[in-house]
């Protein structure tokens, strides 16, 4: 893969164009993570609301019924229940990693094998999630396989 950039101060937008001999799953990628940083989710702190960057959320997870937003230093509280917002991010980098939690893969920093099949998730900013073994198998797959220690 070759990347030009020209910079031009007469440019008034940002444009991206990918040039490419036919369409397939690397292009499909670079344009979700494109995709990805225009995305913006709402959440609640504190009694204010804030814009987030969907690309800055390590995970998502429900607790009692409310549903909140992980970033690396902050938690947000969203109104949008958890098969909203995976279907909002759906063609995105996240995933469900159990019944009521949704991760970021791009923001994954290391994965052990746990017992039972299930997975130890770090994330970018240290903070560990379980991943449940009916989920672990897709994790898996995409990795290329991870072997229980």
């Amino acid at each position: 893969m070759k990347i030009n950039i020209n910079v031009d101060e007469n440019f008034d937008d940002l444009e991206i164009v990918i040039n490419c001999k036919k369409l397939s799953s690397e292009v499909d990628k670079i344009i979700a993570s494109l995709r990805v940083l225009e995305q913006k989710i709402t959440g609640k702190r504190e009694g204010q609301t804030y814009i987030l960057d969907v690309g800055s959320i390590l995970y998502i997870d429900t607790v009692d019924k409310k549903t909140f937003l992980y970033t690396a230093d902050c938690v947000y509280e969203t109104p949008l229940r958890l098969y909203e917002l995976e279907e909002r991010l759906l063609g995105q980098d996240f995933f469900r990693v159990g019944k009521s939690c949704i991760l970021n893969f791009n923001l994954i920093k290391a994965l052990k094998a746990d017992l039972d099949g299930r997975l130890i998730v770090t994330m970018a900013n240290g903070e560990q999630v379980m991943v449940s073994r009916q989920y672990a198998v897709e994790i898996k797959k995409k990795l290329g396989g991870i072997k229980n220690d």
